[in-house]
């Protein structure tokens, strides 16, 4: 059913006055639809987006100018309501609950494992693994089936059976890195891995087999092959040769000789950066001396192990490795700076942080849930609502088959804060919550499952109580649902639209063609040598024109992959440096010097300045149409929602 939307004139005051639910510690300042944007609230947001905050007049009016399309944008996601969409409403609870971790915690049990997770930080494992992979929510059958999997490798292990050999082997491991590495995750240290792992890894003895155990991936089984004190952190840079997976074996070795001509430049003296810039085929690092982010101990980046072992191995700053092989081709690394672990009083707020987001902070939650219950008062009844559950419990339960259909009463099982928690609720409880349960004593799975469903429960009430309880925590929440409904609407709204929208597309782009002109143009074949000898050269074969590209590459490059490059294609002059400001002729024309490079142009002709065709300018009118369409869309809002600016507050944000 389609909700009825007051249309508002939208009204911008000057005013001195707070609205009526303001307080004196957290003024107003900004209404939207009769809604309160706090303070704080705006403080949190400005900041975030802020690296050098201004406080002045210019600064903030500035940034209401962002601040207001956000909020109308929200305000009209919120309007139509999609807000209480469930996939959205799913999405804000995940968060929600991550958000939550640090807030229900025992802080004393909480100092150990940040101190657990320094030592791991300060040392390495290495293990290999085998997955058998599973979905958290599997059916019994499916459980069962990898269940027996991983129990049959077990076995096969403990026959002796090699490690890698099975990890490789078609009914092994279910990890697609297997095939290549036999399991071998290399070193890691804390955080590196989900904690589950990482926690059976370091107390599982070197040499020895796990048990089977299971992680939102599957089943799995490690073997700990290796410890080792950690080596610190290391950033590098890198120069690289492309030839990846399914280049030829005559591209691998093109490559390779590539690569160690420019090793043998770099010994020579040349310099690095020059060599990066010209000869790194990595995008996204060649324009910035091949730099890479800082790798290793105490970092959540980690590197193939082939690289990482050659970048730990250079003893020096500014030293360079010879050329290793990947599957992305081959490397020349540098090493830029190396990092021990510090000290654990350095990096205890650090690993703090990461510990509370972290699979591990659950470990803290029974001592918490039982001062939970303290403050909460929890009481069980004097009568025993579980008796029933006991007597009627059946083997059923273990395939998710049970039901409690013949529960007739609805006793209360134990009360929270006052509030009454009954045999039916249990009873739902553990019709769901039936995988994942060891066969027991039909009492002693009652038990277990009434302890589960209490801890949750505890901890769902602390939950609620949060945004009372946590100024921080209620604005983090509003950061996350403003941000999910703001991505949302502007996909359905504006992204999403504007690539459906074909006719409307082509019609902004028919209107506006004016906007989209290619400049003067070269159609041309261009040759990049690296000596005036060898452009002479290039210029002279050049001259026999049965002499093709292809020819010409192979005879000047006979000796070094780094004579000649080739380059054909329609070049903008003005913006193709080596080019820009030159006039040439049509053919070939004579070797000239740029930047420590010699070229050789062959102007096929040259493009005057013309429209663009749709197809060739499709990326940026598809950006501008939607831009348009936001423009457009936001005065529709402006007219639709009222904004009240309280402008004696924002002017007073750094008092």
């Amino acid at each position: 059913m389609k909700k009825q939307l007051l249309t508002f004139s939208f009204m911008l005051l000057i005013t001195s006055g707070f609205c009526q639910n303001n307080t004196s510690n957290d003024p107003i300042v900004m209404e939207i639809d009769g809604k309160g944007v706090t303070k704080s609230e705006f403080l949190q947001i400005y900041l975030k987006n802020n690296n050098n905050p201004q406080f002045h007049k210019d600064s903030i009016d500035k940034y209401l100018v962002l601040f207001k399309k956000f909020k109308l944008k929200v305000a009209e996601a919120e309007a139509l309501g999609y807000d209480t969409i469930p996939k959205l409403k799913k999405e804000l609870d995940g968060y929600k609950k991550q958000l939550a971790n640090p807030y229900m915690i025992d802080s004393a049990q909480n100092e150990s494992l940040v101190r657990e997770a320094y030592e791991r930080t300060a040392n390495e494992v290495r293990a290999s693994h085998i997955l058998i992979r599973l979905e958290q929510n599997a059916k019994p059958q499916d459980t069962l089936i990898a269940w027996n999997k991983i129990s049959e490798i077990k076995r096969r292990l403990e026959k002796g059976e090699d490690f890698a050999y099975i990890a490789k082997s078609k009914n092994g491991s279910e990890d697609p890195s297997a095939v290549n590495n036999g399991g071998d995750l290399g070193y890691f240290t804390a955080f590196q891995m989900i904690y589950p792992f990482e926690d059976r890894a370091f107390k599982t003895p070197i040499g020895q087999l796990s048990e089977v155990f299971r992680t939102r991936y599957g089943y799995h089984i490690l073997k700990t092959t290796g410890t080792r004190p950690a080596r610190g952190s290391i950033k590098a840079a890198h120069l690289l040769v492309s030839a990846g997976k399914n280049a030829t074996q005559e591209e691998k070795n093109n490559a390779e000789k590539k690569a160690g001509e420019l090793y043998a430049k770099l010994k020579a003296g040349e310099k690095w950066d020059d060599l990066v810039k010209l000869y790194s085929d990595d995008p996204t690092s060649n324009q910035k001396s091949g730099e890479l982010p800082m790798f290793g101990s105490g970092t959540n980046q980690r590197m193939v192990p082939i690289f990482e072992e050659a970048a730990f191995a250079l003893k020096n700053d500014g030293e360079i490795s010879a050329p290793i092989q990947t599957d992305f081709g081959f490397h020349i690394i540098k090493r830029l700076e190396w990092k021990p672990v510090r000290p654990y009083n350095e990096m205890k707020k650090e690993i703090q942080s990461k510990v509370n987001k972290d699979e591990r902070a659950k470990k803290t939650q029974d001592s918490f849930v039982d001062k939970m219950k303290k403050q909460y008062n929890f009481q069980l009844p004097k009568v025993n609502g579980l008796t029933w559950f006991e007597t009627n419990l059946d083997s059923t339960y273990f395939v998710g088959k049970w039901k409690a259909d013949k529960l007739k009463t609805d006793l209360e099982v134990f009360s929270l804060d006052g509030k009454i928690y009954t045999q039916k609720q249990f009873a739902e409880f553990m019709e769901k919550g039936f995988r994942g349960i060891k066969r027991d004593e039909f009492k002693k799975v009652v038990e277990s499952q009434f302890n589960n469903w209490v801890k949750i429960s505890v901890l769902d009430y602390e939950e609620s109580k949060l945004e009372s309880k946590y100024p921080e925590y209620r604005a983090l929440i509003k950061e996350y649902h403003d941000g999910i409904l703001l991505y949302e609407i502007m996909s359905d709204k504006i992204w999403n639209k504007s690539v459906k929208d074909t006719s409307g597309l082509k019609n902004f782009f028919n209107l506006n063609r004016s906007n989209y002109m290619w400049q003067k143009r070269l159609d041309a074949t261009i040759y990049e040598c690296n000596s005036d000898k060898n452009a002479a050269l290039v210029y002279k074969m050049l001259k026999k024109k049965k002499n093709t590209s292809k020819e010409i590459i192979e005879k000047i490059n006979v000796k070094s992959e780094l004579n000649l490059r080739v380059k054909m294609n329609k070049f903008d002059a003005e913006s193709t440096t080596y080019l820009k400001g030159r006039t040439f002729a049509q053919g070939r024309n004579k070797p000239y010097n740029f930047e420590d490079k010699f070229y050789v142009v062959v102007l096929n002709k040259e493009l005057p300045i013309m429209k663009k065709e749709f197809n060739e300018a499709k990326g940026i009118v598809t950006s501008d149409y939607q831009n348009y369409m936001e423009k457009t869309w936001l005065e529709e809002l402006e007219k639709k929602h009222r904004i009240t600016f309280y402008y004696d507050v924002l002017y007073s944000l750094d008092k």
